[in-house]
C-alpha cells in the first residue's frame, strides 16, 4: 500500500483525512508516526505556512506530504486570528483561544460577527510535483460555546448554509461542507494526476 503523510499532529484533523483518503487505498500516516523534526510556520498566509510545512516533512521523511493550514477569519477583526488562529491566546489551547476571541467580539452584533473557516493544502512529493488546493466555509461567531462535536472554534461557528452551530455537526455532516472538506475535495480532483507524477 502506498504511504501519504498527513503533517499534522492533530488527531481530529488526521481523522478527517483519513476517513476522506481511504477509499482510495492510500495509507495515511501522520508526524506523530515518525521521530520529531523541525517545522517552522513562519509565512504571511495560509499556503506559504502549508508549503513550509510540507517542504519539511518531505526533507526529513522522503514521502509524498499534504500539509494544511488552516483558520478563522472574523470581518470585525480585520481577519484575526487567521494564520495565528491555533496558537491565538498561546500554545493551542482551545478554550483559551474561543474565550479571547468571545471577549474581542464584546458587544458587536449579530449582523457584523461574519466569519469565514479557510483551508489552503499543499501537496508535495520528493521529486517537487505540488499541488495546491483551497476551501472555504461561511459563518458567523455565536455568543457562546454551542454543541460538543469537532475541536477548536467549531462550537463557537454558526455555519450560514446548515443554519446551527458546526460544534452540532456530526463527522459526515462537517466533513461534507467544511473548509477542509472542500479544500480536500478540489485537492482530490487534482490528486491522481499529481499522485502519479
Amino acid at each position: 500500500m502506498l504511504t501519504l503523510v498527513v503533517a499534522t499532529n492533530n488527531p481530529g484533523k488526521s481523522r478527517e483525512f483519513q476517513e476522506m483518503l481511504a477509499p482510495m487505498g492510500i495509507e495515511v500516516k501522520t508526524l506523530a508516526d515518525f521521530p520529531p523534526f523541525p517545522i517552522v510556520e513562519d509565512g504571511n498566509g495560509f499556503e506559504e505556512n502549508a508549503l513550509k510545512k510540507a517542504q519539511a516533512a518531505v526533507s526529513a521523511l522522503n514521502l509524498p506530504v499534504v500539509a494544511d493550514d488552516s483558520g478563522l477569519m472574523v470581518d470585525a477583526l480585520d481577519g484575526e486570528p487567521g494564520i495565528h488562529s491555533a496558537r491565538y491566546a498561546g500554545d493551542h489551547n482551545d478554550a483559551a483561544n474561543n474565550q479571547k476571541l468571545l471577549a474581542k467580539l464584546a458587544g458587536v452584533p449579530d449582523e457584523e460577527r461574519t466569519a469565514h473557516f479557510h483551508t489552503t493544502i499543499v501537496g508535495l512529493k520528493p521529486n517537487g510535483a505540488k499541488l495546491v488546493a483551497n476551501g472555504q466555509v461561511n459563518g458567523h461567531i455565536l455568543h457562546e460555546l454551542t454543541g460538543t462535536n469537532g475541536f477548536g472554534y467549531d462550537p463557537l461557528f454558526y455555519v450560514d448554509e446548515l443554519a446551527t452551530s458546526m460544534g452540532n455537526l456530526t463527522d459526515e455532516q462537517k466533513n461534507a461542507i467544511s473548509h477542509r472538506g472542500r479544500a480536500l475535495r478540489a485537492l482530490m480532483a487534482d490528486f491522481e494526476e499529481w499522485w502519479e507524477k
